[in-house]
């Protein structure tokens, strides 16, 4: 099967609007296009279920019904039980709790491991830390490659240490990590492990059950829905963890982790990214499973795909050139379709040259300052980020192609 793209792009109404027309979006890993049924969703919660949930009558009923399908459905589709899975206000708010929590079980002299490859998002509340007399040990990346060596962190890995924290891909490097493997040497050591799926789960959604992790998050406004934060917790480290939520929620383990109030329409409108999967699926394959995780990682892999069809194109374009540096990998087939490219020059102007030519891309650090600076590049003047998804068209990627020539 190859990805039908006229169906995929005909579920995003950002793709037929007018104001968007002969623009191109390659600054995906910053915030995806919302599918349209989320958006269906979200206007119906905000329409017709704009009251507090949980009641008995219709409106409010019908409302929670709304926020538990989407915590259902999209606990199946990731491969875990249904009060694994918590909703926040974002991915960082999420892991600042977690480390709070973390935070009140461990005791000074016990380890933590982070990397130098991470989103601040993911690395920053485990390093304060340090602060209560938890040791931070920095599993950091090849200073060439941005690769992180599994062999580097068995040396790490010690009975000292209790938490593992790692991206399934950085947003400037990525690399996909090898998380069951990781996540087995971390086992096998007695700690715990923490993926940061942000940049990883736009490109398909991964089956955290198989994969093993104990925590696994991610942004649903990055996997073409609203601005919300999720994540799982399995349940043997969920019910150890102190409880960061009202005392009398302790028993719920969805809320044992979400101190604030859900936003009621977001965690709704949610569903509708498991809307978007079966659509996909359904569209493409007449196999009739309705088992949401295999049906999820089918369209997983027509997205991978997809995607590394159009990256092998930017790749063969860039890798190449003596006027700039590719950031991670050049096999496509062992990256996401993030293009970090160090120019030596300030990235910003760059990208508002391409702006000229139609393309949306940015420039910055976009808060991987430890893993530029590992690998030598200035954070203060940043990369320039290509980055797209499966529902980028050949279009689009000769329109990137043809503004790069024109730039460079």
């Amino acid at each position: 099967m190859t990805l039908d793209l006229d169906f995929v792009r005909a579920q995003f109404p950002a793709f037929a609007e007018p104001s968007l027309q002969g623009r191109a979006f390659f600054e995906n890993a910053g915030g995806s296009y919302t599918c349209k049924q989320v958006i269906d969703r979200l206007f119906r919660f905000y329409t017709q279920r704009k009251v507090q949930p949980y009641s008995d009558y219709e409106a409010s009923r019908l409302g929670g019904e709304e926020m538990d399908e989407a915590r259902m459905r999209m606990s199946a589709l990731l491969g875990v039980d249904a009060d694994e899975l918590s909703f926040g206000p974002s991915t960082t708010q999420n892991t600042y709790v977690l480390a709070q929590a973390f935070a009140q079980m461990m005791q000074p002299g016990e380890a933590i491991i982070v990397t130098n490859q991470d989103h601040e998002a993911n690395t920053g509340p485990w390093r304060r830390l340090a602060d209560r007399g938890i040791e931070v040990r920095e599993w950091q990346v090849d200073p060439g490659t941005g690769h992180l060596d599994p062999v580097v962190l068995e040396n790490l890995l010690d009975e000292k240490v209790r938490l593992v924290c790692f991206p399934h891909c950085s947003n400037v490097v990525g690399e996909i990590n090898p998380v069951t493997e990781i996540t087995a040497l971390a086992h096998a050591a007695g700690a715990f492990v923490c993926v940061d799926g942000v940049s990883y789960a736009p490109h398909g959604f991964p089956d955290v059950g198989h994969l093993g992790p104990d925590i696994y998050l991610f942004s649903a406004y990055k996997t073409y829905g609203p601005h919300q934060g999720l994540m799982v917790i399995r349940r043997a480290l969920a019910e150890l963890l102190p409880n960061q939520g009202h005392y009398f929620n302790a028993g719920s383990l969805y809320k044992r982790f979400t101190p604030a109030g859900p936003d009621h329409a977001q965690v709704a409108a949610c569903a509708g990214m498991v809307d978007y999967v079966d659509a996909l699926y359904d569209h493409h394959t007449n196999s009739g499973d309705t088992r949401l995780s295999p049906r999820g990682q089918v369209v997983h892999d027509l997205m991978r795909a997809r995607e590394v069809e159009a990256l092998t194109r930017v790749m063969d374009a860039v890798k190449d050139r003596n006027d700039l540096r590719v950031i991670g990998p050049t096999d496509p087939a062992i990256r996401a379709p993030t293009v970090a490219l160090d120019l030596g020059r300030d990235p910003v102007a760059v990208a508002a040259r391409l702006a000229d030519h139609g393309i949306m891309a940015g420039g910055g650090d976009f808060y991987a300052v430890r893993a530029l600076q590992a690998m030598g590049v200035n954070p203060d003047q940043g990369v320039l980020r290509l980055s797209f998804t499966h529902y980028t068209n050949d279009a689009e990627i000769d329109q990137l192609l043809t503004a790069l020539d024109a730039v460079f």
